[in-house]
């Protein structure tokens, strides 16, 4: 499984990810500033799972049907930042299954987890 992590991402989670086997790009250590658009297509050509905590990903995915190998938006404000990679790295290692051609919204106690159709 590979993921692409948007710069807004906790370098935590990128580690945990990594530490896990994970073949992650961390786009804070490549492209620092890349529009959305940039991002998302990179994910999508390399098959990655972006995870994000911009909520334009949403608007991209749905409002303007762009194609993606699949989205985890995090929304855990109020978590730590250690707190938050736990939060994602447990949903990740509990669900692989789920996180191609699916859009997830990942908050502490809840997921939301609408599949995305070509």
């Amino acid at each position: 499984m590979k993921f692409l992590a948007d710069e807004g991402i906790d370098k935590s989670l990128v580690n945990l990810l990594r530490n896990a086997g994970f073949d992650t790009v961390y786009q804070a250590e490549s492209e620092q500033g890349a529009d959305d658009v940039i991002v998302l297509e990179k994910a999508n050509s390399e098959q990655r799972i972006l995870i994000t905590r911009d909520m334009d990903f949403g608007e991209l995915a749905w409002r303007m049907k762009m194609i993606h190998t699949g989205i985890i938006l995090v929304r855990a404000e109020e978590l730590s930042s250690l707190s938050r990679s736990k939060l994602v790295i447990e949903f990740i290692a509990s669900n692989l299954e789920l996180l191609h051609n699916h859009f997830i919204v990942l908050q502490p106690g809840a997921a939301r987890i609408r599949k995305m159709y070509a």
